[in-house]
Formats: C-alpha cells, structure tokens, sequence
C-alpha cells in the first residue's frame, strides 16, 4: 500500500483492492473531485486576473490615447515636388540659370491654426550653365538633399508665408560630364523665404527662393570667385 499526500486530498491506493469494482469506483470519483476543484481554482485565478488587468488599462489607456491624439492633431503630413530655377552668384565666370526639380516629403507642427514650424525632406537638383570658359556651354548640375526648417505664419483663407534656414548635403555633381572632380563642399547652407496658399482640402502652392550663405566650391580659388547657390522654386503640394 502506498498514498500521494495532497493539502486538500489524501488520496489512498491498495494494490490488492485496484482490482475490485469498487476501488475502481472510488478511485474514479476522487479523481472527479480533484478535477472540479481543480478547474474551480483556474476559473477564480482567471478572473481575478482579468479584473485587475482591466483596472489598470482603464486607468492608463485614456490619458496615453488623449496624449497621442493631441499630438497626431498637431502634426501635419505631406508631399511636395516642383521646378527649380537656379544659378551661381559671385562666380567670375558668365553663367545661366538651369532648370531642375525637387521632390519630397513634409511634415509641419501647428503650434496654433495660425502659425506653425515645418520641416521638409527634399531632393533637388540645381547648379548653373557656364557661358565662358574651359566649361563654356557645358552644365554643373548639383544634386542635394535639402532639408529646410520653415517658420510659417498662414491665415484662415489660406495664405502664408514662411522663412527658415536650410542645409543641403550633397549627394553627387556633374561638371559637364565629370563625376569625380570634388568640385562642390559635402554641406550647403542657405536661407529661404516664400509664400503660397494651402486649400482646406489640403491641396496648395507655393514659391520660395533659397539664398546660400556660403561658398559652393571645396577649394576656395580667386580665378572661380566665391561661388553660392541661388534657387527659386515653385511647389507643388498636398498635406494629408
């Protein structure tokens, strides 16, 4: 005879008696009566924890959602593209504006319906078309990625206008042909200035002119000039 000691059952088995229909029996119902009490305890342990899980959630999840949702309120989303129209100031060669384009993304946060501060992730190309020179009639195209900061003041019709600086990282040249002369700095500053107008259905336009502030060029040279960037774009726009 041996026995398995339990705090609610002390369940006893005799190897002579586990033949018999009524050690069977018995063994049968103890076996049920374990299980119910069993299943009694999971079912309590489940549904305590189930009341103080909601508990907490219902003291947390509406002030982080009122929190998130102020924030998403105050977030605008868009993407923009247009034309560039730019040139080289300061350069002591003759020079022409080239034609480009720009594309990318924007994200504004309202401080209030009337002013806000907006940031964009652009790519653009511009450059200048040399008249004289080694380079008379060839193209110095200047890829950037353009990522202005823009402090804009817009009014309830729509209008706006906006100003903010700007920095340009360089992402390839062309001069004429060649890829690898080293011609331009890797970074860009620059000031911008424009205005336009934002439709309530979100859909705008706008024209900006971007002003450089430093010289283009790695290599400074007095036979070059003190070379800067000079852009005006018009844009495209829609802000979701």
């Amino acid at each position: 005879m041996f026995s398995f000691l339990d705090p609610e059952l002390t369940c006893t088995f005799d190897l002579n008696e586990s033949a018999s229909p009524q050690a069977a029996l018995k063994k049968s119902q103890t076996k049920k009566e374990f299980m119910k009490k069993l299943v009694l305890m999971l079912v309590v342990l489940v549904l305590v924890s189930a009341k103080g899980f909601s508990q907490t959630t219902t003291k947390t999840t509406p002030e982080n959602e009122s929190f998130a949702k102020k924030i998403m309120n105050k977030l605008e989303f868009g993407i923009t593209a247009g034309g560039n129209y730019s040139n080289f100031t300061g350069a002591n060669f003759a020079t022409d504006p080239l034609p480009g384009f720009h594309a990318g993304l924007t994200v504004s946060y309202k401080f209030t319906d009337n002013f806000l501060v907006s940031e964009e992730f652009l790519y653009s190309l511009q450059g200048a078309k040399v008249k004289d020179g080694t380079l008379a009639g060839q193209e110095i195209k200047l890829s950037y990625a353009s990522v202005p900061i823009l402090f804009k003041c817009r009014t309830n019709s729509g209008f706006y206008v906006e100003a903010g600086p700007q920095a340009s990282f360089k992402v390839k040249e062309d001069l004429g042909g060649i890829t690898d002369s080293k011609f331009a700095k890797k970074i860009d500053f620059g000031m911008a200035g424009g205005l336009g107008y934002q439709s309530k259905m979100g859909l705008g336009i706008g024209a900006r002119y971007v002003y450089g502030l430093q010289k283009v060029q790695e290599t400074p040279s007095p036979i070059l000039g003190d070379i800067k960037n000079n852009s005006i774009q018009a844009s495209l726009f829609y802000v979701f």
